[in-house]
């Protein structure tokens, strides 16, 4: 019951420290998909698709995800305030990295995906949102994935006390798994 103060969804994954792991694997696939929107992207803006259409066409399609349904949505409007930093994801990627060197698995979509996300550090900073990893492409190609009526920034109906909560349980099970 106190868990549920803390978070919308509860799921026990085991023993102490496999949260942890989902996470970092759940970041893993976020990350993943963001650079993939960034090129989807890229090659709808190119086509000169409409891209409100193409918004509501991937939401429809096996291509929808939950980092579409909202990351795209601040990168069409071109805040991209997502409330990830670039630094974040690149300490859960390595840290992807690092579990599956120890478990012997050979990655191969990972390391790119990494160094796709060092090189957005490098030209727009540790702190800048993570969906800018999107802009590379934008920039390279001289384009923009503007479109009219998405929000600058997704809003949570959360209430203040609930994430406070929420992010005071996530501190402590990070500095107790540490």
């Amino acid at each position: 019951p106190i868990l549920t103060t803390m978070g919308r969804k509860i799921l026990h994954t085991g023993e102490l420290g496999t949260a942890s792991i989902l996470k970092v694997i759940t970041n893993y696939l976020a990350s993943t998909h963001l650079v993939a929107l960034g090129e989807a992207w890229a090659v709808a803006k190119k086509s000169n698709l409409d891209l409100k259409k193409t918004f509501k066409g991937i939401l429809a399609s096996s291509g929808n995800s939950f980092v579409h349904e909202t990351e795209s949505q601040v990168i069409l409007n071109g805040s991209y305030n997502i409330n990830f930093t670039m630094d974040l994801v690149e300490k859960d990627m390595t840290l992807f990295n690092e579990l599956s060197k120890k478990l012997n698995i050979p990655l191969e979509i990972s390391p790119l995906v990494l160094s796709i996300f060092k090189d957005a550090h490098i030209k727009y900073g540790s702190r800048a949102w993570s969906s800018m990893v999107v802009k590379r492409l934008e920039d390279n190609c001289k384009i923009n994935f503007r479109a009219a009526g998405y929000p600058s920034e997704l809003v949570d109906n959360e209430s203040a006390q609930q994430y406070f909560l929420r992010v005071m349980f996530w501190s402590v099970l990070h500095f107790m798994v540490q």
